[in-house]
């Protein structure tokens, strides 16, 4: 008898929930054609892939759309694409930013504003190069027609966008409506185990929190440490621009330490994600070469060549030479050294190699995790650094696919291609199109 009252109970509450959301299906159309603006742009790409502004269906037929939605969902890849009237509704400075922050799902978007194209992506989705090259591809050779345009567009991308579709998009096509079937499914999947997997995300969203934090806090010590000895440089030099003898080049370069310096402390005082420290090492390397060039102006020595910091450690200054050099078990390779590492490497000696503190005590930092990636990269570049790591630690976890969640999730925060993480995005990280100045938008032949 229990047993037959908990079933009819249930029996009962899941047939208010199918219909409560037969009802909800049976709204949700009217409720979208009210909206407007980028918030009804946002509403129906969490539903689909594809979404078509009244005002614009003469540019892309709903069987055209429908045809592009259906190739994203089969794909199961994290592309929006948007086809909206060019009206100041959508401004095109602003209009792929806002469409993603309201939106809130991480991904590669596309839109067609009037007989102009634009597209941006999240790092972690797609790099913003590959995302200007797919776009400027499309828009080559004068106008075009939207749905070949971005049918062109789609079709690249998919081959190369990472991440999975948002799980919103259930078996929704390019319509503003939904499917009382999907709904109803949806909903039983919801009732039954929403529970644990919204526990599930949780946790690891907390996991990939905790591992950015500690990536930052590591990076903190050893960033801190390098600001802190190209203050005392600018100390040393003891230089005043308007001692007996100082010109203007020399007054030029003594501003430029000076304002690497304080960039550099700016930049390490705002950063969130571990890849942001990248713009520290990079002002900090340009301010070193800015102090050796005004050394030499004073010294009367001929101007020193643009080159990388001594690898073993950029506090030393910009390299003079290159020389053979090998880690412990690896194999020898050629990396930029200063003039004193480069004689103790001649002499058969070790060179002053940078350390920092580990769980397992001082290790030089390339033996130290991939916490100190972005640190290295900011100095040395992300063209020459794998090569200058080969065989050692870092080097091993920079070429693994799992680097980047190493780090806490580098290049939007730990969230991938269809994780909805809201409005928490990089903004610098959000790109691929020319945002800064209105462009980016234009058919081949200009806006």
């Amino acid at each position: 008898m229990r047993t037959r009252l908990i079933s009819v109970r249930m029996g009962s509450v899941f047939a208010g929930l199918l219909l409560a959301l037969s009802g909800a299906a049976l709204v949700a159309a009217p409720q979208a054609s009210a909206a407007t603006g980028v918030a009804a742009v946002a509403e129906a790409l969490k539903k689909g892939p594809v979404y078509v502004d009244p005002r614009a269906e003469a540019q892309l037929p709903k069987a055209e759309a429908d045809a592009l939605a259906q190739k994203i969902k089969d794909a199961g890849k994290p592309v929006f694409v948007a086809v909206l009237p060019a009206t100041g509704e959508f401004p095109q400075d602003k209009v792929l930013s806002a469409i993603r922050a309201e939106t809130g799902i991480t991904g590669l978007y596309a839109v067609r504003l009037g007989d102009g194209f634009n597209a941006a992506a999240d790092g972690s989705v797609m790099p913003g190069n590959a995302v200007r090259n797919l776009s400027e591809a499309v828009k080559t050779g004068g106008p075009v027609d939207a749905g070949t345009q971005l049918d062109n567009f789609v079709d690249q991308a998919l081959t190369q966008v990472k991440g999975g579709a948002p799980a919103s998009w259930g078996s929704v096509g390019a319509d503003d409506g939904a499917p009382v079937a999907g709904l109803i499914t949806l909903g039983a999947v919801a009732a039954v185990g929403g529970g644990g997997a919204y526990a599930l995300v949780r946790r690891n969203r907390k996991k990939k929190e905790e591992a950015r934090r500690e990536a930052i806090e590591r990076l903190s010590v050893v960033v801190d440490e390098d600001i802190t000895a190209f203050g005392e440089e600018l100390e040393r030099l003891d230089f005043h621009p308007g001692e007996p003898g100082a010109d203007d080049a020399m007054r030029k370069d003594y501003e430029q330490g000076l304002d690497s310096y304080e960039k550099a402390k700016q930049i390490m005082g705002s950063v969130r994600y571990p890849e942001e420290v990248t713009g520290v090492t990079q002002a900090l390397e340009d301010g070193r070469f800015a102090l050796a060039t005004l050394d030499a102006r004073r010294q009367g020595r001929p101007l020193p060549e643009r080159r990388s910091p001594c690898f073993f450690d950029p506090r030393h200054g910009p390299s003079t030479e290159d020389a053979s050099w090998a880690p412990a078990g690896g194999a020898p390779r050629t990396v930029p050294v200063c003039t004193a590492d480069a004689v103790r490497l001649r002499d058969g000696q070790d060179p002053a190699v940078r350390t920092v503190d580990t769980e397992h005590g001082p290790r030089p930092y390339y033996d130290a995790g991939p916490a100190y990636g972005p640190w290295a990269g900011g100095y040395f570049g992300g063209g020459m650094l794998p090569g200058l790591l080969v065989g050692t630690m870092l080097g091993s976890m920079m070429s693994s696919p799992a680097y980047a969640s190493d780090l806490g999730g580098t290049m939007g925060g730990g969230f991938e291609g269809g994780d909805v993480s809201g409005a928490d995005f990089n903004p610098s990280d959000f790109g691929g199109g020319d945002f800064g100045g209105g462009g980016g938008f234009d058919g081949g032949g200009g806006w």
